[in-house]
């Protein structure tokens, strides 16, 4: 007898699952499906399953094609279920290529066409639906999002945008996309939001256009470059009932947030000051030295830097004065010092200068420390005038950190009565504020 054996969450049970499953079980004679713990799921970086466990083993079940349904708990099981239940092929989506290929020691490993462009029929109606989204760019944070959307339920990423047809095709392809357009109006007929992926300067264009078609808009850092801009699209969002978010990763991550948290809480006593550090060394003809293409330390890497100081400072500074130095025309290096009524901030970024990336909040009790990568926020100390009371905290960051991002994205897409603390409306504009002054050359000072 031929034995197959599978793997899933199956959270929100759709056509995808469903052709993945009958795929397998035509492979062989048995089929073992394996249904992942909550716990284990967590731990492997997967986010908001919705179902319990036993309701997606109960899925799995009416779906006719398990002969056999185990659950999976942990790391390294599914080498000892394959000796366990003596296996002869192992089997599991396209869109997993290459990740199992250790198992081959062990039995044949057989990688299933992915299902392109599924339906999100389910088995079981109800408010729990699938997002159908479509990516505008077709770069490398693009390729980045597909990757990680896969640890978060209740996304399809259907599909891809780029004037360049041939881009958008590869794109596609090398994603397993149900489409791809270079007509813009194609994409947005086929998708309930857009994650906008593209140049910095285009990205106000775009984000009208989705939100005018009726869809919700989560677009990459720096949202726009224009702080009234911002205002007016926000608004627009708001007034047509859809959720428009600035991608700033780090805003949405568990350790930063919990650092906030304590921070607020009162843990340190008052903050008194601010340094946030963010450098890269980038070299080349990249759009990030480009002048034409807003490319600069600022536009960069300053939304991160920036998001602490106005989380825990807020909005309303009195004063900042830049010190940058530039070549040909773009910031290498630029150190911003901002002033409020009772503390102060500094924040360096740099794609021509390194300096040390850490996060420094100094307080009247105490003070956080995070050290690089920061942006991360893996793991931060709480320090005190008596080390008996400083405390240590780690948290995972997983993958590239987009998936927090997402998870937030659809949670306000569901509920949007539920307002998100993670990253507001106002803290996103006073960032984008701060570096519009930059740009419009106010308090700037040169350095050689």
């Amino acid at each position: 007898m031929l034995k197959v054996i599978t793997y899933g969450t199956f959270d929100l049970l759709h056509q995808g699952h469903i052709n993945l499953l009958r795929r397998a079980k035509a492979l062989g004679d048995y089929l073992i499906v394996g249904v992942t713990t909550e716990n284990y799921d967590k731990n492997r970086g997967k986010l908001n399953v919705r179902k319990s466990l036993m309701e997606r083993i109960e899925d799995v079940k009416r779906t006719g094609y398990a002969d056999e349904i185990i659950i999976e708990e942990y790391e390294g099981q599914k080498i000892d279920d394959i000796l366990k239940y003596d296996i002869n092929i192992f089997a599991i989506g396209s869109d997993w290529l290459g990740k199992f290929d250790y198992l081959m020691e062990y039995c044949k490993v057989i990688y299933l066409e992915r299902t392109k462009g599924i339906s999100s029929t389910q088995l079981r109606l109800g408010d729990q639906k699938i997002i159908e989204i479509g990516i505008i760019g077709s770069g490398r944070i693009a390729n980045r999002f597909v990757q990680e959307s896969k640890y978060v339920s209740g996304i399809d990423v259907k599909g891809v945008f780029n004037p360049n047809i041939e881009s958008a095709r590869k794109f596609s392809d090398n994603n397993e996309l149900g489409f791809y357009a270079d007509k813009l109006d194609e994409l947005m007929r086929q998708v309930d939001a857009v994650y906008i992926a593209t140049p910095h300067l285009l990205h106000a264009f775009y984000i009208r256009e989705a939100l005018l078609a009726g869809k919700h808009v989560l677009c990459e850092k720096p949202l726009v470059l224009d702080s009234l801009e911002a205002q007016n699209l926000y608004s627009l969002a708001n007034s047509k009932g859809l959720i428009l978010k600035e991608a700033i990763k780090t805003a949405f991550c568990p350790g930063f947030q919990h650092l906030y948290t304590i921070v607020k809480s009162g843990a340190i006593g008052i903050v008194k000051d601010i340094e946030a550090s963010f450098t890269k060394l980038v070299y080349g003809e990249v759009r990030e030295l480009d002048p034409k293409q807003a490319g600069g330390s600022i536009t960069e890497l300053a939304s991160y830097t920036l998001l602490p100081i106005v989380k825990i400072l807020g909005s309303n500074f009195k004063d900042i004065n830049f010190y940058t130095f530039k070549k040909n025309d773009v910031d290498l290096f630029t150190r911003g010092i901002i002033t409020y009524d009772n503390s102060i901030a500094t924040f360096k970024v740099g794609l021509g200068v390194k300096t040390e990336g850490h996060l420094i909040i100094s307080g009247t009790k105490g003070y956080v420390y995070v050290p690089a990568p920061w942006w991360k926020t893996e793991y931060f100390e709480l320090r005190y005038e008596d080390q008996n009371l400083s405390r240590k905290f780690f948290y995972k960051f997983e993958g590239d950190g987009l998936r927090y991002e997402i998870n937030d994205f659809l949670h306000s897409i569901n509920f949007p009565e539920m307002r998100s603390h993670y990253l507001s409306r106002e803290e996103s504009i006073t960032i984008l504020r701060i570096i519009e002054l930059f740009l419009n050359n106010k308090n700037v000072h040169y350095i050689k």
